[in-house]
């Protein structure tokens, strides 16, 4: 038995009925030719892939080409991001998969952005005479030929992160609920290993700060004590070396560091002349 999340059909469209993540759902009745050992291991392939990248665009990259190679009916996909009241598309295994979302966002309507928005599942069998988009619809099969759509929100536990994976096909009618079932499985799992790359992501960001900080203070500890100068004074010195030199702060106060000195460009007109 495999945990997935609920569903129903309402009006041609998948919507989740509760802020649940799972409902079981027996092998036995999926139209697919996926088998169980089959499909475990594509998404132990698919924790592989996601979790080899560092950052959340090499990520959401693995996500949506396993997509093309796993879900039924697919044949190009992409991932959209939400960014405050904005969307952008963190990764797209097709040009004409960019189009679509870039039309979507334009219009602010559409399935990939209901997806994100409403916390939920939509699908379309013909964009081309779905009343829910009737611009985006059109729009989307005359610029790119896009028909059938399947999007799917995912959810990122531990951050505040929004994102659904987007299936597009240029066949009508091309998602079923096989689809439906191997696509919020793919969902489900990749949203579990970006969580751990987001993690790794803040670990390692934190290190730096760190680290950053660390040299911050023992920079400012030596040019207080070359100097005699206060804490104030020993920061001002590297801020103004740093805007001196178009270099960061940070990297400057490395550099004190290693070597013990506080350098600053020669502006003098002697200076100015031996560069000449």
């Amino acid at each position: 038995m495999i945990v997935l999340l609920p569903w129903t059909a309402t009006n041609g469209s998948w919507r989740l009925r509760h802020a649940v993540h799972f409902v079981a759902v027996h092998f036995v009745a999926m139209t697919t030719a996926l088998t169980p050992r089959r499909l475990a291991e594509l998404y132990t392939d698919l924790g592989h892939q996601v979790l080899s990248h560092t950052d959340p665009t090499g990520a959401f990259g693995a996500i949506a080409s396993v997509a093309v190679g796993t879900i039924p009916g697919t044949q190009m996909a992409s991932i959209t991001r939400g960014l405050g009241e904005a969307f952008v598309t963190a990764a797209s295994t097709d040009d004409a998969a960019l189009a679509a979302d870039l039309l979507q966002y334009e219009l602010n309507s559409g399935p990939c952005v209901d997806a994100v928005v409403r916390d939920s599942v939509f699908a379309s069998g013909d964009l081309r005479s779905d009343a829910r988009w009737n611009e985006f619809g059109p729009r989307a099969f005359e610029s790119v030929g896009v028909v059938s759509v399947l999007s799917i929100r995912m959810v990122v536990e531990g951050g505040d992160l929004s994102a659904g994976v987007n299936l597009y096909s240029r066949e009508a009618d091309a998602f079923t609920d096989s689809s439906l079932t191997v696509g919020m499985l793919l969902a489900t799992h990749g949203a579990l290993a970006m969580a751990g790359v987001l993690a790794r992501e803040r670990a390692a960001n934190l290190e730096r700060a760190l680290t950053s900080n660390r040299e911050i203070g023992m920079a400012m500890g030596i040019l207080m004590a070359t100097y005699k100068v206060n804490r104030d004074q020993a920061f001002d010195l590297l801020r103004i070396a740093s805007q001196n030199s178009n270099r960061k702060l940070s990297t400057i106060a490395s550099d004190v560091v290693d070597t013990g000195t506080l350098s600053f460009p020669d502006h003098s007109p002697r200076g100015q002349a031996a560069m000449s």
